[in-house]
């Protein structure tokens, strides 16, 4: 049983002695978590919400302490309750019945959908996140979108949700359109050419999405002074819109090699995905099409006959206008016929949303290592063998606080579209961008002028070339933390350890690099502006990643040091001997070995906290407080020389319940334990 479980049967007991003793019922209860674990586990103010409603009712003034106390004696017959104090002017602090609760602890587990199976499948979340424009390599920004889509999608599954996660693949759009006209008019490669070179780039470690990076900005670059180039971006979008021609085929394998590019870099990371639409589908198939009648049929759009905006379709709305900067925002279809991202975005949220009537045709992409399918819309024939995507309850789209206002367009435009279905159904997860410190900057390459070094941060721009790689990054924090890998095994082999293989210490290195970044993208909420530096993120001290995988490996390397069997004699002994260990949990130590347990009972509670407040950084703060509390634990009391056995098997039990609570905190923020640190 949780300790949500149990206050809800706390709270149940209330309503019931409450209607009992004072004639009704209360709607709702609230709860506190005192400050210190000596004030108790968990408070309820009730008895001053009972004083107010009593006076109401009776016109009398009632004293919150004496309500208090007819409230305790009916709480106290709950078997899990140890004791109740009341405290001030009328707090009722519960305290949990201990040795109960570390034997429940131990008997199940603390995240009961580790394992990631959904427990509700009567309805349905879709999360999307990355979708990285397929024209060049990731940059670090796109690492934050993905690493928040990819723990939120986590958090909620760990809570029992079924959860389809989607990359949204923009093959049609300008972006793409910028490197086709780079290869065709800049370097004049027909498909044939290209795909002679992505072989030669491949035979030479060169990556084909690193390549196009370098030629997006070339193109970004060459605009800037040839406007016949621009006048053929305009050719070559409505080519790549218009599908089946050479210049759309040519597109289609550029997209495709980045998508299998960037798929690649986030496997690196631990982040999967279930589909990749395609918006070249949602042209195709006719997505926009239908979407585009449902809405003038329901006239939540119109047609502007005069002013700048004038031949085109948008979709105001007078509680939200924006004002003038979000006005191309407003616009699903410019005067020229072409439609806008917005107006794609509302077909694929209808899509998402199961209110749409139409489907995409699929076919299978590629497959992960452990089997796992993972399949991209077409155009082409339908595998009857597809799983069934969209027809979500819920959508979660991550994308940038840039994108508030078309989101909320999107939003307003489905609710508009479906009141039934709402503006809840659909979830903006906005976040701030990702700016490196000058440092970080210098360490990755970048030549900065004493004004940037001055800074704070530096901006980066993927059209000036002014960004960092995903894959870059991701190398130097395995370069850097092979480092420090290096150096701790060699300090462990002169104190006569033997060493790790080569092998292991690069898997370790890569467990660092990945939990470090992870880790500092995610302890931060959502909107707030990260300066990443690498020294930070790695440091093995502090809010840091590495600092709550140390924590995890101490607590292995504890039971390392104990008898073989440790492990099965300690639940035993602690459950055959309730009275003493009673007496242990009352003893000075005893709030060391609670505050442990309690908080790593509280895993459930902030999975759920993280999911109503839709703030990952919830999960992440969670898991630093209990890797420190747990290392204040492993200071203080050293296990192995512990001569009282009951009290040393309390010790051990309290340790593995912190290990089960930690590993299955760090899992759902996508970071893996290290075998050695």
């Amino acid at each position: 049983m949780n300790l949500l479980q149990l206050q809800e049967k706390v709270k149940t007991k209330t309503k019931e002695t409450t209607k009992s003793i004072f004639g009704f019922e209360l709607e709702q209860i609230t709860t506190e978590i005192p400050p210190k674990i000596e004030f108790g586990d968990i408070a309820f103010p009730v008895a001053f919400e009972l004083a107010k409603l009593l006076k109401k009712q009776t016109g009398e003034k009632q004293n919150p302490r004496e309500i208090a106390a007819k409230l305790k004696a009916d709480l106290l017959e709950l078997d899990f309750i140890q004791d109740i104090q009341i405290a001030g002017p009328g707090y009722l602090n519960i305290f949990y019945n201990r040795t109960n609760s570390l034997t429940k602890a131990l008997d199940e587990d603390l995240l009961p959908n580790i394992e990631n199976k959904p427990i509700n499948d009567s309805s349905k979340i879709c999360v999307e996140h990355t979708s990285v424009n397929p024209n060049k390599a990731a940059h670090v920004g796109h690492v934050r979108n993905s690493v928040l889509g990819d723990t939120f999608v986590r958090i909620l599954r760990a809570d029992g949700n079924n959860v389809e996660v989607q990359n949204y693949i923009d093959n049609t759009g300008v972006q793409v359109a910028d490197v086709v006209v780079g290869f065709i008019y800049l370097e004049e490669k027909n498909l044939e050419e290209i795909k002679k070179l992505d072989s030669e780039l491949g035979d030479k470690g060169i990556a084909f999405d690193y390549y196009c990076w370098d030629l997006y900005t070339k193109v970004g670059q060459e605009y800037q002074n040839n406007e016949d180039l621009m006048e053929k971006r305009a050719e070559t979008l409505h080519l790549i819109e218009e599908g089946n021609n050479a210049t759309a085929e040519l597109a289609d394998y550029v997209a495709t090699r980045n998508v299998e590019c960037i798929l690649d870099t986030m496997e690196r990371l631990s982040i999967r995905y279930d589909l990749l639409p395609r918006e070249s589908e949602i042209l195709h198939l006719n997505f926009w099409k239908k979407a585009f009648e449902m809405m003038k049929e329901r006239q939540v759009i119109k047609y502007v006959e005069e002013g700048k905006m004038k031949g085109c379709w948008v979709m105001p709305f007078e509680s939200h206008e924006g004002g003038e900067e979000h006005d191309q925002d407003k616009i699903l279809v410019r005067s020229n016929g072409t439609v806008t991202y917005t107006g794609k975005d509302i077909a694929y949220q209808m899509w998402k949303l199961g209110l749409l009537g139409l489907d995409f045709n699929y076919r299978n992409f590629s497959q992960y290592e452990n089997g796992k399918d993972v399949w991209i819309t077409t155009a082409k024939e339908n595998d009857s063998k597809h799983p069934e995507f969209g027809n979500a309850d819920t959508v979660y789209n991550v994308i940038d606080t840039r994108q508030s206002y078309p989101q909320e367009v999107v939003k307003k435009g489905v609710a508009t579209i479906f009141p039934d279905k709402g503006e809840d159904a659909s979830v903006h997860l906005s976040y701030e961008m990702v700016t490196l410190s000058p440092d970080a900057a210098e360490e990755l390459g970048f030549e900065l002028s004493e004004e940037d070094k001055s800074k704070s941060f530096v901006e980066m721009s993927g059209r000036k070339g002014l960004g960092v790689k995903a894959d870059d990054l991701i190398n130097r924090l395995e370069e850097n933390a092979l480092k420090k890998v290096k150096k701790g095994d060699a300090e462990r082999v002169s104190r006569g350890n033997s060493p790790l293989s080569e092998t292991k210490k690069i898997e370790i290195a890569h467990q660092i690099a990945v939990g470090a970044l992870r880790y500092f993208l995610m302890k931060f909420t959502k909107n707030t502006l990260i300066v990443f530096d690498f020294d930070e993120a790695l440091a093995f001290e502090g809010e840091t990643g590495a600092y709550c995988q140390n924590a995890t490996v101490r607590i292995n390397s504890i039971f390392k040091k104990l008898e073989d069997n440790a492990l099965e004699i300690a639940p035993k002994l602690v459950t055959e001997n309730q009275e003493r260990v009673d007496e242990i949990f009352t003893e000075k130590e005893g709030n060391d070995f609670w505050s442990v347990i309690i908080m790593a009972l509280r895993l459930e509670e902030t999975i759920k906290q993280a999911i109503s407040s839709a703030e990952p950084a919830v999960l992440a703060k969670y898991t630093f407080s209990l890797a420190k509390t747990s290392n204040l634990f492993y200071q203080k009391h050293n296990i192995k020389n512990e001569e009282d056995e009951l009290k040393q098997a309390v010790m051990i039990c309290t340790a593995e319940v912190a290990k089960k609570a930690l590993t299955s905190a760090l899992t759902t923020l996508g970071i893996q334990v290290p075998e050695r640190m």
